[in-house]
């Protein structure tokens, strides 16, 4: 696997991350504060943010920024796989768009999405620097990093009906086979290239695919492999 899809998988496989941007207040010192996000299709980050908060202030006097998260799951501090996008951020126009994807991840934010002063801004990568543990510690140039335009992108909302109205059970079995979690509420959240997001009796879970996956067709070929794979385990 090469180390831009890594770096993606984990910025895919968290919620929150530490912003960081240049304060106006300050003048350029780095401001830093906790933001949840959503890694998009393309590997971009989404972000909803309000026009009181500070870094949004931030960012309209200068978009530049950096957003740092990391694999909490690892007890171990220093060998904790982490990845820094640095990047510029953009006014997102298509608000309603972007929105009904960013609230299936995070429908507590649904009363900020309906108030007026908060908006949607895209992060953009500049350069990713991905430390997947000890000595294992790389750059990651965009145009590495991102993904080209894939059918998914516009096929995943159909994907997602089907298995959330007929593939529930297969939905539990992978719970159990990858996450040893036995879930009784399943729900798949979203699906891209590098794997799909489940909400599990409350609680998030990424599967990664073993391959790309571009399209619909792919997309069957891959969930089927796997359901196949939890139930004969």
């Amino acid at each position: 696997m090469s180390t831009a899809r890594e770096a993606r998988q984990l910025l895919r496989a968290h919620r929150y991350g530490a912003l960081s941007t240049l304060s106006k207040k300050f003048d350029g010192h780095p401001f830093g504060s906790i933001t949840p996000y959503l890694t998009d299709h393309d590997g971009s980050l989404l972000i909803l943010i309000s026009t009181l908060a500070e870094h949004t202030r931030n960012i309209q006097h200068d978009p530049r920024v950096s957003l740092l998260t990391h694999n909490r799951d690892d007890a171990q501090i220093q060998t904790q796989g982490r990845v820094t996008v640095v990047g510029t951020a953009y006014f997102v126009g298509e608000r309603d768009q972007v929105g009904s994807r960013y609230l299936r991840y995070f429908p507590e934010a649904r009363s900020y999405f309906e108030m007026h002063d908060f908006s949607f801004y895209r992060i953009v990568p500049q350069a990713i620097r991905y430390i997947g543990g000890f000595g294992n510690i790389h750059w990651v140039k965009a145009e590495e990093y991102a993904v080209t335009p894939y059918a998914l992108t516009g096929q995943e909302e159909a994907v997602i009906a089907h298995m959330n109205a007929d593939h529930e059970e297969s939905m539990r079995h992978y719970c159990a086979h990858v996450h040893q979690q036995q879930a009784q509420e399943v729900t798949m959240l979203g699906i891209d290239c590098d794997g799909f997001d489940v909400r599990a009796d409350g609680r998030i879970l990424r599967f990664d695919f073993g391959q790309p996956v571009l399209d619909a067709q792919q997309a069957r070929a891959a969930l089927v492999e796997l359901s196949q794979l939890s139930r004969n385990t």
